[in-house]
This record gives structure tokens, sequence and C-alpha cells, in this order.
């Protein structure tokens, strides 16, 4: 590159986020070094990665290694690596733009606490510029492994808007960020305060940590290791403490609160293999998003390979972060090696099993695991579906409202503990939301007779049910699908009623049928589905997904002992009883949490027969 100096501006994103760098987070202010020794440690990685096919890379120069020097006279602290290093183009891209989506979703959860906001960094991917924090002038110098020493680049910002680039001689690979501390951060100046952010969050990073501090006076310039540099998923577990565990944890998800719990294991045999698994406690802003880069971390003989190896674990259990080395693996895998490879489909079936039986011990702490719950359930939830091996284990670790929990949630197991014995099936109700479901007109027969129905409101939650037609061979039932039968309690309906017959002709255009029931107490009418029909949920997940969806009518049940029902069956007036039966149907569509399929119409009605009530 030309060694002209260029001046570029930021992305606006990375402006605004600047700024509130600068101006806002100063609360927990050493996560700085935590992000700019963990960038160090992840370019090593992949120095060493690419070494497999290059040698002469990692031949440049030393072994990998990152070095913190501290410059008392200059103000600067400089986390440098000799690690992969970039080029003019990786500079620009990198240091200068946020590529994650992830940026607007960060600075919409920024709360006004520093100490909460500042833990954001890292989560979404700003790691870099959490710099700013303490410098008010970043510098990095930086050269890729594999180019010439012309081939250096200086990047330099004070994070006012704009940065700038410049080609320089650098003689050895790798990056240098040099941080010229703010007055108020020259704590960072400190030999024991860079030890003690270093020993509190990055013990565990597998590259040594050198601290070198240059002659000052009296004093002759030293240089001391400050980390243990050995991968700690290889150690020993009872040589390893909670803290370590957690640290390791916080250095890999960039989370920073505490995981809910981990397993450290290695398996021996005919396929060796060590993981360290670990279930966290708040989800990451891209949970839902299924194509999000997400996996394990994967080595093979302690040599990092992939970042995101999510052929190890199946997408409903996206959340769980950790490692795996598998020496057997042969060193140049590839990301479509792991997808057919016999022993990753056997090491994927194992880990599953691991981590399923993880949750069930969490679940034995009711507290922990609703927090688990509240943030994971619903993800959990895709197993049912995804992965039919495992789908009573799973189905076991499912929490729901019902009617007799409407404070809190039930398992299954529960559910059958207090099912009478005479009682034949699992009763669920599916609406949009809990008020919906809780307040139906399907659960009032349940109630009167003391029938527990879980509340199923999830969007995931139609389909899940789809394949879990039961559980320890006790069968789900929909309380809103087809005839129902509770033994005596459904009674005889009437179904020759001269009521259901006009009904029938008159919504013969929108409904299946109209029969009568005793499905209902209070109200005078609801909508069941037919066994094969797609329900509200189902729907709308397929139109999202731009599917084609066969148009349903639904059955209306009406209540005959209902006050309504009685008084329409007295009306002669054909139209009036047309816009009765119409509004009876939209009434029942309201209870169900769905719109008329005509609301202007609907509104119509209602006014009419409010100016009616109110002139009479």
């Amino acid at each position: 590159m030309s060694t002209e100096k260029q001046t570029h501006g930021f992305q606006a994103e990375v402006s605004r986020l600047l700024h509130l760098m600068i101006h806002s987070l100063y609360s927990n202010r050493e996560i700085f070094l935590r992000e700019l020794v963990s960038n160090a440690s992840d370019a090593c990685d992949k120095l060493r990665f690419q070494s497999l096919d290059n040698p002469a890379l990692i031949g440049e120069g030393a072994e990998p290694a990152i070095t913190l020097t501290i410059d008392k006279e200059a103000g600067t602290l400089t986390v440098a690596d000799n690690g992969i290093g970039m080029d003019e183009s990786d500079v620009v891209d990198n240091l200068g733009t946020i590529a994650r989506s992830g940026t607007e979703k960060f600075l919409a959860q920024l709360s006004g606490d520093q100490k909460k906001d500042a833990q954001l960094i890292g989560q979404f991917g700003v790691g870099f510029y959490s710099a700013f924090i303490v410098a008010d002038k970043v510098t990095v110098e930086t050269r890729k492994a594999g180019s010439d020493k012309a081939s250096g680049v200086r990047w330099e910002s004070d994070g006012q808007g704009e940065f700038t680039v410049e080609g320089i001689e650098r003689l050895q690979p790798g990056t240098a960020v040099i941080l010229h501390l703010r007055d108020d951060a020259r704590d960072f100046l400190d030999p024991f305060k860079i030890r003690q952010v270093i020993n509190q969050y990055s013990d565990h990073v597998a590259f040594p940590i050198n601290l070198l501090t240059p002659a000052e006076g009296d004093a002759e310039e030293s240089s001391e290791t400050l980390n243990s540099a050995t991968a700690l998923w290889q150690r020993p577990r009872q040589e390893v403490s909670d803290e370590e565990y957690q640290s390791f944890y916080k250095h890999i998800s960039h989370d920073f609160q505490d995981a809910l719990s981990w397993s450290h294991n290695k398996v021996e045999g005919a396929l060796e293999y060590t993981s360290l698994l670990y279930l966290p406690a708040r989800a990451p802003f891209d949970l839902y998003h299924r194509d999000a880069n997400r996996g394990l971390k994967l080595y093979v003989q302690r040599v990092f390979i992939m970042d995101d190896a999510e052929q190890f674990l199946p997408q409903y259990l996206r959340f769980v972060k950790g490692v795996i080395d598998a020496p057997d693996l042969p060193l140049n895998v590839s990301r479509e090696l792991l997808q057919d490879y016999g022993p990753v489909q056997k090491i994927r079936a194992a880990l599953t099993k691991r981590v399923l039986q993880m949750l069930k011990k969490l679940s034995n702490d009711e507290e922990q695991y609703k927090a688990f719950w509240s943030q994971f359930g619903q993800v959990l939830k895709e197993g049912i579906g995804e992965d039919a091996d495992n789908r009573e284990a799973i189905a076991a670790l499912l929490r729901f409202a019902s009617t007799h929990e409407e404070e809190g949630v039930t398992r299954l197991d529960a559910y059958l503990e207090r099912k009478p014995a005479e009682q034949e099936s699992i009763y669920y109700l599916l609406a949009d939301t809990p008020s919906a479901a809780l307040n139906s007109p399907h659960l009032e027969v349940f109630r009167k007779k003391g029938i527990e129905v879980l509340l199923l409101s999830d969007p995931v939650d139609e389909w899940m049910v789809s394949y879990l037609d039961s559980y320890k061979d006790v069968k789900l039932v929909n309380a809103a699908r087809g005839e129902l039968d509770l033994d005596e309690a459904a009674g005889e309906a009437e179904s020759d009623n001269p009521l259901v017959a006009r009904l029938k002709d008159s919504l013969a255009e929108q409904v299946e049928s109209v029969r009568a029931t005793r499905r209902l107490v209070d109200s005078p009418s609801c909508l069941v589905l037919a066994e094969d029909q797609l329900g509200p949920q189902m729907r709308r997940m397929l139109e999202a997904a731009g599917q084609p969806v066969p148009e349903n009518k639904p059955v209306l049940e009406v209540n005959l002992d209902h006050d309504l029902l009685k008084a329409l069956g007295t009306v002669d007036d054909g139209e009036r009883f047309n816009d009765l039966a119409a509004l009876l149907l939209d009434q029942a569509m309201l209870a169900e949490g769905q719109l008329p399929k005509d609301p202007a119409a609907t509104a119509r009605r209602m006014h009419q027969m409010l100016v009616s009530a109110v002139n009479n």
C-alpha cells in the first residue's frame, strides 16, 4: 500500500458506539484488557491454524505469544501479538465498521446503568472499541503473516469520528494495539494492576501473556509471564477451581455473567476427546437467528481448528458454549468433512446426551432452572421435533403454565402425578398469549370437572405438540380440537336442534359446521378445529416462511343453555338473525385471540346492535 496517510470516516454505528465508550462507560473499565487479550489470542489461534497448510507462517517468528508493554513516560499500554496480523483491507474492514448485525441491538439494550451497559461489550462483537474507555487515542500497527516487512499498516484514531491509515515498515508479523491512556486511567500503567486483571480474566489463555516493563530510572527492564498458558480443558478437573471455570467461560463467550453450570469430561477408548460445556445464564441477542454462527470451539491435539463448529450439537442446543478437543480428528479437518465424518456423529450423540443430563441436574434446583427456562425454554422445545431419539428426555425438561399452576410452571411428570387414575389423557390448550389461554371458553368444562389443562402460548408450541403426541404412554389431547369426550362430562348435546340448523345455513360460507356442545358452561360459543386442520400458530409460521397455507373452516360449537342462544332462537327476522349469527362467530374468534375475517363489518354490526339497545 501507499505510505501516504489516508483519512476515513467511521461507519455511523461505530461513531455512536465510540461516543458511548468515551463519555458513558466507566464501570468495570478493566474489561478493555480482557477484550484486547482475547482478540490477540484469537489472532494467535488463527495463525496456528493457517500454518497447518503453510508452516512457513510460524517460521517467521517466535512461537505465538501476547506481550503487554507498559511505558509510564509515554503514558501508553501496548497489547501486542505475533499472530495472523492484518493487511490494509483487513484494517479498514475490521476497525472502521462493525460487520455484525447485533450493533443496533447493542445500542438499543443500553439502560443507562454503567455497570450493566459495560457488560454488553464483547457479547455484541464490539470488544476492540472498548479500548476507548481508557484511551484518548489508539494506534494499531500490524502486518499480515506471510507478507514482507514493507506491507505494514498503521491505523490511528482519537475516537472522534475519523481514523487514519498509512503504510509502514514492520519487522515482525502480528498486531500491536497502543493505548494512549487518559489521565484518569493511568492506574493501568501499574504492573500490579495489570497482573490483577490478567489473573482475573485471562489466566486460562493458551498462549503466554508476557508483561514487559521498560527500564526506568534505576529499575532495569523486566519481563514476566502472567498466565499459566495451559489449555484449561486439558487439566484434571480436581485441579481447576470454580473461579477458573467461570473465567474461561467469560473468555470464550464474551459474557460478563457467570455460567449457570458446566460439565468437564475426558472420554477415552476407541474414540477419545475432551469436552468442556457451559450452560449460560442469559440468551445472546441472536438466539433466534438460526443461521447465525454458533457452536463449540474445536481443537485437534490442542491446535485451534474452528471457532463455530456447529456439527457437535444439534440446533436446539445452540445456546451451549464450550470447547471440544478431539485428537483423533485429522488436523486439516474441514466443515464438509465434519458434516459426514463418522466419529463426529458419535461425539455429537454423546455430547447431546451430556447436555440433557446437565439440564436434568440443573432442574433439581427450581430457581436456577426457572432462570434457564425463561431464557432458553422456547429453543429447547424445538428439540421435540428435531431429535426423535431424545424426545422423551427433552419432554421431561419442558415447563408449562397450567390451570393448576397459573402463577408458575409445571412439569409433565407433575401433571401425571396429579392426574386422577381414571383420566386417560394429558390435556393442553394453544393460544396466542397466556391471558388468551387462561380465559379461553374451552377451559370452562375442564374447570367445572377439576381437570388440569396445560396452557401453551409460545409461537413454537403448536409445531412442538405436532411431534409430541404422548408422554410416558399417556396421549396428549388438544382441548380445542375435535369433539370433546370427557366421559359423562360431555353429555348428550342436541344435534338436530332447529337453531343449530339455522346457524348452519346462515354461516355456511364461514364455518365447516355448527354443532351443539357441552364443552361450554358460561360462554355462548367457541371455535373448534378438526384434528387434521392447522391451528393459528402454524398458519402464521408457514405464512411467514412464504409457504402455501390451505384454507381452514372451523366448527362453531354453541351452548344451547346460554341466554344468548335462547334469545337468538326467538329472532324471526332473517336479516337480523344473520347479523347476530355473524356476531356470534366474531365473538368466538375474538375469544380465541383472532381478528374477525371482516373487522369493518363486525364494527358495523356492533354499532347497529348498540344503537338498537340504547333506543330500547
